[in-house]
């Protein structure tokens, strides 16, 4: 017999209201169920709880990482190389792109405190572009692009993800219409040619002025520019939108002594920025101009903090293998094909049961010719190598000594080309390596002699 009883309970979640349950209370004692107010709260805390775990756990599986771009148009390279070290040194700037460098060439040249300058120039008088990379991003450099001297695209491999770093100088106010529209083309497909997957810097000097305000261009540009847009400014906006990039110099409010890039005379202007993907936007967390540095005469220096949610990498699982290469010797391949005989018992002709032939030459593998570690890149058998790898190896140790020692370029040279040379080395003997074995495997009697 059941009896239904009515119940006032205090609801907590407001307080000095009360709220009505009905349940059904067995009448052989008070210990009968019913489901509150307070316990339907209980209940979606836990389901709370629950979610907030999860995400906390998502969370945990990725990590933050930091980078610092910037833009400087130098003026030229020429006598500035350290003093630009030591100003991204202490401004802690990661990739610097850099305009007008006026260094003819394509190359690559260490510039000190760690940095290294990949620039790009067809005159020594005028133009040219660099990318300036940190020390721990210099090793994971992917690509170089030098498309012109006013423009070049670096791509860098940070923690699993790719950033395309694009150094551009745009033509100046009083130049021809034609090379302005050629350097916009040649900046829309180097855009386009980059994967949407993959993230996109651009540290420019775009000689416009994309102005104050933004109403209609809420998409790529913020309120906080500078003065009123001029056409060159347009042209900027309009390659946004058609990239749809954003002016990420704009998002941030600052002093206008802190949005100002360009100083000559009583002019007063914004024609450096820094722009990214919109999608990438929210990753950008602080973006200004350094004041007070005197590298340059009439640029400073824009500065912007990106930090990225990359996923942590998790370890690759690994197996042991069958040493198969131990049967190029003599001894292995004897004592393999003794065991086969004794487990297929001395027959010439293996059975017409693949797998179990199969088994048994697996299970005979990996009682003579042993396992591997299942390590990678641990303890593994370069069975390829000969003595001629070993000597071009010992010959780079030497010139690497010698480099570590007396930093000539001499020294230099000498260690860049022995590093080739063992290179070329291990190429010839793996190619040498793999065309013998496979050789041996089409032969008849090779097939005959394994067993």
């Amino acid at each position: 017999m059941q009896i239904n009883k009515t119940i006032s309970i205090p609801d907590r979640s407001r307080p000095g209201l009360t709220t009505t349950a009905n349940s059904a209370v067995d009448q052989q004692g008070t210990d009968g169920n019913w489901t509150t107010v307070g316990q339907r709260q209980s209940q979606r805390q836990r389901r709370r709880g629950g979610r907030l775990v999860r995400r906390k756990r998502e969370k945990m599986k990725n990590r933050s990482v930091s980078l610092k771009f910037g833009t400087l148009n130098v003026g030229t390279m020429t006598g500035k190389s350290r003093e630009i070290a030591d100003v991204m040194e202490r401004r802690r700037v990661d990739i610097l792109c850099v305009q007008e460098t006026r260094w003819k060439g394509s190359k690559a040249r260490n510039i000190g405190g760690g940095y290294k300058l990949f620039y790009h120039g067809s005159d020594g008088k005028r133009n040219g572009v660099g990318v300036i990379l940190k020390e721990e991003y210099v090793r994971n450099v992917v690509e170089v692009k030098r498309e012109s001297d006013r423009l070049m695209c670096v791509k860098v491999e940070v923690e699993g993800e790719m950033i395309n770093v694009v150094s551009g100088y745009a033509p100046q106010v009083g130049c021809e219409l034609e090379e302005k529209e050629k350097f916009w083309k040649e900046l829309d497909w180097m855009v386009e040619s980059i994967p949407r997957r993959e993230r996109v810097v651009i540290g420019a000097d775009l000689n416009g002025h994309v102005g104050e305000g933004n109403r209609g261009d809420e998409e790529v540009i913020g309120r906080f520019g500078v003065r009123e847009r001029n056409v060159e400014g347009q042209a900027v906006v309009d390659f946004a939108k058609r990239m749809e990039m954003a002016v990420v110099n704009t998002y941030f409010q600052k002093k206008e002594e802190h949005r100002v890039t360009y100083k000559s005379g009583g002019r007063s202007t914004q024609i450096d920025y820094i722009l990214c993907r919109r999608c990438n936007l929210r990753e950008i967390r602080d973006c200004k101009v350094v004041a007070g540095e005197s590298v340059a005469k009439q640029h400073r220096m824009v500065v912007c903090k990106m930090t990225m949610e990359v996923t942590k990498r998790k370890r690759v699982k690994t197996e042991q293998k069958i040493k198969w290469w131990k049967l190029r010797k003599e001894t292995c391949c004897e004592d393999f094909r003794k065991e086969v005989r004794a487990v297929l018992g001395s027959v010439e002709i293996f059975p017409d049961d693949w797998e179990t032939t199969a088994a048994v030459m697996r299970e005979t593998g990996r009682k003579v010719l042993g396992m591997s570690s299942g390590q990678r890149k641990e303890d593994k058998e370069t069975w390829w190598w000969n003595e001629e790898i070993q000597e071009s190896v010992q010959r780079k140790r030497l010139a690497k000594k010698r480099w570590d020692s007396d930093r000539t370029e001499e020294n230099r040279l000498e260690y860049k080309e022995r590093t080739r040379e063992v290179k070329r080395e291990v190429a010839k003997a793996k190619q040498k390596a793999y065309e013998e074995l496979y050789e041996s495997l089409d032969k008849k009697e090779r097939r005959k002699g394994v067993v």
